[in-house]
């Protein structure tokens, strides 16, 4: 695989009151472009911390991280972040929300007419065009999230990066918006890496699973590579044996072989 993500030996240790605590240990991970995968496993075994090492958002204690072949020392333009809070500003419009993104990558260099267009164009991507002038505070909880999509897609990211996008909301909401990023993602050809922590999510998402370890100095512990066949579809999926087989390959990874220990809950 030729990598177009790639975490060389990542090391995290944090500062705390009561003395160093070690997040992460030997990281080694390569996503390739186009490619989908996530990152499980219980609290406290360091997910978003490898996450905001690949945003930049978190510089590694030792170890390199690279992306397209240059390495990650800060946020960028190129790597999008999608948080389980929508984190809109609540004074602005959903269009506004948007184009402030879109102004910021493309203003030296399209104008203005044209970012318009690309930030209505993200919004339609994800279903969100009728609610061009409305606030956060006007729409529900999944309209916000897909806000937030339709913000990062629309610097045209080369990966996106999300963290337990749909964490917060409902169960029938959850499992529309991820059958619409499906859709997104198909079209759009991106580079994902997501955090979650619903198997299901996962392995209807996924080419392949990161499962981590418990922490302290939690690690990969195992990569599940997820072969079903896409487009996919959650409904003929529920009784494929290729589908029951990851999902449990995962539950046993999860529950048997490295069972939560509450004491590590972050």
């Amino acid at each position: 695989m030729n990598p177009f993500i790639e975490v060389q030996g990542a090391e995290v240790v944090f500062t705390t009151n009561k003395g160093p605590f070690h997040a992460l240990r030997d990281i080694h991970l390569q996503v390739a472009k186009g490619e989908f995968v996530t990152l499980i496993g219980h609290s406290g075994c360091g997910k978003s911390t490898l996450l905001n090492l690949i945003a930049g958002l978190l510089p590694p204690t030792a170890g390199v991280l690279l992306c397209d072949n240059r390495e990650i020392a800060a946020p960028g333009p190129e790597r999008a972040v999608v948080f389980q809070n929508h984190s809109l500003l609540p004074w602005l419009t959903c269009f506004d929300n948007v184009y402030l993104a879109v102004e910021r990558v493309f203003a030296a260099t399209e104008p203005k007419a044209r970012l318009k267009e690309r930030t209505h164009d993200a919004l339609d991507l994800v279903g969100m065009g009728h609610a061009t002038h409305k606030r956060p505070h006007e729409i529900s909880g999944g309209m916000k999230q897909r806000v937030g999509i339709a913000r990062a897609l629309a610097m045209e990211p080369k990966v996106l990066l999300m963290d337990e996008p749909f964490g917060a909301l409902d169960a029938l909401t959850r499992a529309h918006l991820q059958d619409e990023l499906l859709k997104i993602v198909a079209r759009t050809k991106s580079t994902v890496v997501m955090v979650t922590h619903d198997v299901d999510e996962a392995v209807l998402l996924s080419d392949r699973i990161v499962m981590m370890t418990n922490g302290p100095a939690a690690t990969i512990g195992e990569i599940l590579p997820v072969t079903l066949a896409r487009p996919r579809d959650r409904v003929a999926l529920a009784e494929d044996a290729d589908y029951v087989h990851a999902r449990k390959a995962v539950i046993d990874f999860l529950y048997t072989r490295h069972a939560h220990v509450e004491k590590f809950a972050a």
